[in-house]
């Protein structure tokens, strides 16, 4: 074969293979547009090209936040942020949130709950599709009454902890309330969970207590670093060692569990129980029951569940306490309130769940905290089907972010926003729409332990105001917000307690 014939052929084979990549460069372009041409409308602030608005958001975490709310303000009902090549999609009004929190089919988390993986693997959080379904009917019945019953008398118990352990701030100017409302719900849902007592209000140094603490810390740290959603990167620092090593002692602690209630349930069903196998716990013993011995979940599986349980409920459930006892420190007469109330109400009774569900001032103070200072201020979904949203088409790609602390201040249904007025959430106050305020998410994929979680945050806000007559030390304008997966104050929140004469254990 003479060399011109060569040549030919091989000028034939780089023009089709040119051919080739021009037309798959073109069809990317034009994907690429269709996208951009879809988002065309939705308002921005002003970004560069390739990395977007991402300049603008490398700064502190507070100040990230002050620029979410200044660009809600500023952007009408709704608006998008290009961080790189990606847009995050905000709403913030009830019209907007509800096709898609009604929605079958958007219940995928976003991307970044990728970082979740090591810790919860496909757990009722980061599960999507039919696991995600077969795993919430699955857990559902954790929480029906008979066991929120049993519940109540846990929370109860550490709440009285919780009173005591406070006696050592008595006379202090402040002190921060947030790690005292830790420790006693990672206490409550750690019994609740998995049956056992790792004593975090009184013991400081329990490897897995401080394991938690620094995972929930590093994981809502590196929601807004962006150069930490790199893994190769995230490894190499220090966050990625500590997250690593505490990775490691929460897994080992809880397959140490799981092996122990495992071992006491297959006595249980061979008849030969102890005492402690009779005790119930119903996280773990039901899905042990469901699991068919390996079957249906493996003990992997389980610990998936167990570990979301703690992860989804103490963080949240202690940022609950801690911002409506703020807010009830800046509004004491709703303290009064709340107690005169209780009193009325109980009598010579013990707290159950049916005295819990009359007292309407605790409760109407608790969800007016939630509206002003909602625990969880982002609500993050990544679209795999088209939606349209206040007529605009989103493609599929885009990440939309519910901000509840900017719906939960629309002055339609919320006059005055920013003063925490309880009244609102009386029986008698006034009728908002359902997807105004969202304080466990709403639809299919809402916060499946919502109940449990408002029970134990009643009981201890109640045993707290039965024995301390509460202050906050920060004015509202003082306040310094951080948006991670719940919302924190700079510093902390800080509060002063009084003992009340008439102080006395629920």
């Amino acid at each position: 074969m003479s060399s011109t014939t060569l040549a030919i052929g091989g000028s034939w084979l780089t023009l089709i293979l040119s051919m080739c990549l021009t037309t798959i460069v073109l069809l990317l372009l034009l994907r690429r547009g269709k996208f951009l041409y879809a988002l065309r409308k939705v308002p921005y602030p002003p970004a560069f090209p390739i990395i977007g608005n991402a300049y603008q958001l490398c700064c502190s975490p507070e100040e990230s936040f002050k620029k979410m709310i200044k660009w809600g303000q500023e952007l009408g009902d709704m608006y998008l942020v290009w961080v790189g090549m990606r847009p995050f999609i905000f709403l913030y009004k009830a019209e907007a949130i509800q096709p898609l929190l009604s929605s079958s089919i958007h219940i995928d988390k976003s991307l970044e709950y990728e970082y979740l993986l090591p810790w919860l693997g496909t757990g009722l959080v980061t599960s999507s599709g039919e696991k995600w379904h077969f795993r919430r009917k699955l857990l559902t019945p954790t929480f029906h009454s008979d066991l929120l019953e049993v519940y109540l008398k846990t929370a109860i118990r550490e709440a009285k902890i919780l009173i005591s352990c406070l006696r050592k701030e008595v006379g202090k100017p402040n002190f921060d309330i947030v790690p005292y409302a830790k420790r006693a719900t990672l206490d409550i849902i750690c019994d609740s969970s998995m049956g056992c007592v790792v004593n975090a209000q009184t013991n400081f140094e329990n490897e897995y207590v401080l394991a938690v603490n620094t995972l929930a810390s590093i994981l809502q740290r590196r929601f807004l670093n962006v150069w930490m959603s790199f893994d190769p990167i995230f490894k190499l620092t220090t966050w990625g060692k500590q997250h690593d090593y505490a990775l490691r002692v929460t897994h080992g602690f809880v397959n140490k569990i799981i092996a122990e209630r495992k071992a006491e349930w297959k006595s249980k069903k061979t008849g030969c129980s102890n005492e402690r196998s009779q005790k119930r716990q119903a996280l773990l013993d039901l899905l042990l029951e469901i699991s068919k011995d390996g079957e249906v979940l493996t003990d992997d599986d389980i610990r998936d569940e167990v570990n979301t349980f703690m992860f989804a409920g103490h963080d949240t459930t202690a940022t609950s306490v801690s911002w409506i006892l703020y807010a009830l420190g800046r509004h004491p007469h709703y303290q009064e309130k709340i107690l005169e109330e209780y009193d009325n109400v109980i009598g010579t009774k013990k707290l159950s769940l049916d005295i819990l569900s009359k007292l309407t001032w605790l409760d109407a103070c608790i969800k007016e905290s939630w509206r002003v200072y909602p625990v969880t201020p982002l609500i993050a979904r990544q679209i795999y089907h088209p939606i349209n949203i206040l007529g605009h088409d989103i493609p599929i790609g885009s990440t939309v972010l519910i901000n509840s602390f900017l719906l939960h201040r629309d002055p339609r249904y919320f006059p005055e926003p920013d003063i925490y007025r309880p009244e609102r959430f009386l029986p008698s106050g006034p009728k908002y729409p359902s997807y105004a305020f969202v304080p466990f998410s709403a639809g299919s994929r809402n916060c499946i332990g919502w109940r449990y979680g408002t029970i134990i945050v009643k009981v201890l806000i109640l045993h707290i105001l039965k024995n301390y007559y509460v202050e906050s030390i920060d004015t509202e304008d003082q306040l310094r917000f951080i948006s991670e997966l719940v919302l924190h104050n700079v510093g902390g929140l800080r509060l002063k307690i009084t003992p009340r004469k008439d102080a006395t254990f629920i």
